[in-house]
């Protein structure tokens, strides 16, 4: 069975995997429930969308009241992404957003609520007094930030200390074997891999805080579709933004000793890279995603596998010798 752990405030088990909503089978609202209803089966009870993901919230939401046991799933949802028009990180964009989620999602509260982008000209007083009401509306159950950097995390926490409120209890930066050297998609996204980033890891850690990471195989960087040794072809397979943001030299050194490693243990390159993710050492509740189910099956085959300290940093190029 799945591994489950605890996420603060969630009063259910949480699965060490979310599974994604962002595929185009979903996207448009259609009905996906034997999908979801075999990513279930896998142990998956824990689930992550967006406002932004088309109609994904809709076609999750659809499955979501067909089932019927709304207490043993865990519902994310991320709010207040910008738009063309202006940074949506405001009182005003955070609680529209949440009420057209519920209104799709066809439930009467969000497990954890995550805001999607930042603005760091806002302050973020109006912003943790905004997600208090909402928790006090039984709206939300939790809150946190996606691409939020740990300093404004922890300065949102403080304000809320200092005025006896709740502060953010999950994040969902970029996490991976590979480092993200360049904002992939644009609009702010954060990661906080890489030895760069020891800081924010040190303290989500130091403060309970889990960390939920999107696009931990890169984006499909360590999905297998692509070899090390040729960084040409893999520029012409991958989708721009993967290029944009993971196809540099080191990465392409990470993945060539992924793939040896994968060699070594009889696992694929992308359960390599998940088992990375999966086996730090702060708690890790990895976003996956595949219209495919038999690649979920493979990442919940991934929890299971071990590395040591020393692969893991051999991995990451802090060692040259395992």
């Amino acid at each position: 069975m799945l591994e489950t752990g605890k996420i603060p405030f969630v009063d259910k088990p949480v699965s060490r995997l979310f599974a994604g909503t962002m595929l185009d089978t979903m996207r448009d609202g259609s009905d996906n429930s034997e999908y979801l209803d075999q990513v279930f089966a896998l142990g998956i009870n824990a689930f992550d969308s967006a406002n932004v993901y088309g109609l994904a919230e809709a076609s999750f939401g659809l499955w979501l009241e067909k089932r019927r046991n709304r207490e043993e799933i865990v519902v994310l949802t991320k709010g207040a992404h910008h738009d063309m028009f202006h940074k949506r990180v405001t009182p005003y964009d955070i609680e529209s957003d949440v009420h057209t989620s519920l209104a799709r999602l066809r439930t009467d509260y969000i497990d954890i609520y995550l805001l999607h982008r930042d603005d760091e000209t806002k302050e973020v007083g109006p912003i943790v007094e905004k997600l208090n009401q909402l928790l006090e509306e039984g709206l939300i159950r939790s809150f946190g930030g996606s691409n939020w950097t740990h300093k404004r995390v922890a300065e949102a926490n403080a304000y809320a200390e200092s005025h006896g409120l709740r502060g953010f209890t999950a994040v969902s930066p970029y996490y991976g074997l590979a480092v993200q050297y360049a904002d992939p998609f644009g609009g702010g996204c954060i990661g906080i891999s890489g030895p760069e980033n020891a800081e924010a890891r040190a303290y989500y850690k130091e403060n309970d805080i889990p960390v939920i990471p999107y696009s931990s195989i890169g984006a499909g960087f360590f999905s297998g579709r692509i070899k090390s040794g040729d960084p040409d072809g893999a520029r012409e397979v991958l989708s721009r933004s993967t290029v944009r943001g993971y196809c540099f030299p080191e990465n392409f050194e990470r993945l060539r000793r992924a793939e040896i490693l994968a060699s070594e243990k009889g696992y694929t390159v992308a359960q390599i890279a998940m088992a990375f993710v999966l086996n730090q050492d702060l708690p890790m509740f990895p976003i996956v995603s595949s219209h495919r189910i038999e690649a979920m099956k493979e990442n919940v085959e991934a929890t299971k596998i071990k590395l040591t300290r020393e692969e893991l940093d051999w991995l990451d190029l802090l060692r040259e010798e395992r």
